[in-house]
């Protein structure tokens, strides 16, 4: 899989010929990226919560994309009334050729822009077929629930996980969390530097998982990852 890193919880995953954006939220800073969302294929639109910096750009994309499949809450499906989407629960999962996409629980509010109901926030495991398994966590706080993951799903090769604080975890928490709750021995940290409440200091933050003994890695902007 190629992860591409575009701002806030924005990221395309390329897996097996599958291109899937997550949190649409690629047009606020793409003067850094270069992310062009005609020239791009896009087959599924994930989406953890309703808020403006997770679904701003779902429309364009959509409109560009219109044979694009959304997943997400029944709520959030139901909101965009887009003729292909898989709608699932918390404890239900989409599945794609060669990996399942199963929802989890996230610590966070969701309301769209307007005011409308989003249901509630969420998490994703990404399950491939030869057993690794990838957590995109969302908007999310420390919860007890991270601890359940890997009891149910098995080792979370790699997490993506907010670091950026005011609106979820900052990064000791975060440490915290991808150490003791979620096992994972790798991290790629998101949710950060976007506006100014958010902004954090990388060397520190840096510390605080290499004192846990985590592979920690603050994106750039465009940065592209293989997993």
């Amino acid at each position: 899989m190629k992860i591409k890193f575009l701002g806030q919880n924005c990221f395309l995953f390329t897996y097996n010929g599958q291109t899937i954006l997550s949190d649409p939220f690629y047009n606020y800073q793409k003067d850094q990226t270069n992310f062009d969302i005609k020239a791009q294929k896009i087959d599924y639109v994930l989406i953890t919560h309703a808020h403006g910096d997770h679904i701003a750009d779902v429309v364009e994309v959509l409109d560009n994309h219109p044979d694009a499949t959304i997943i997400g809450q029944p709520e959030i499906c139901g909101y965009f009334k887009h003729k292909k989407n898989i709608d699932i629960n918390f404890g239900g999962s989409a599945k794609l050729d060669g990996l399942k996409i199963s929802m989890v629980p996230a610590l966070h509010t969701s309301s769209f822009p307007d005011g409308t109901y989003g249901g509630l926030a969420s998490g994703y495991v990404f399950r491939f077929a030869d057993g690794r398994n990838l957590y995109l966590a969302g908007d999310t706080g420390v919860s007890a629930e991270m601890s359940i993951l890997p009891q149910v799903f098995g080792k979370l090769d790699l997490s993506i996980i907010p670091v950026g604080k005011h609106y979820t975890m900052c990064p000791r928490k975060a440490a915290f969390a991808a150490s003791e709750l979620l096992k994972t021995p790798k991290v790629i940290g998101c949710h950060f530097d976007t506006f100014p409440p958010i902004e954090i200091n990388h060397e520190e933050a840096k510390k605080h998982f290499s004192a846990k003994q985590i592979d920690f890695i603050l994106p750039e902007l465009g940065e592209e990852f293989e997993f």
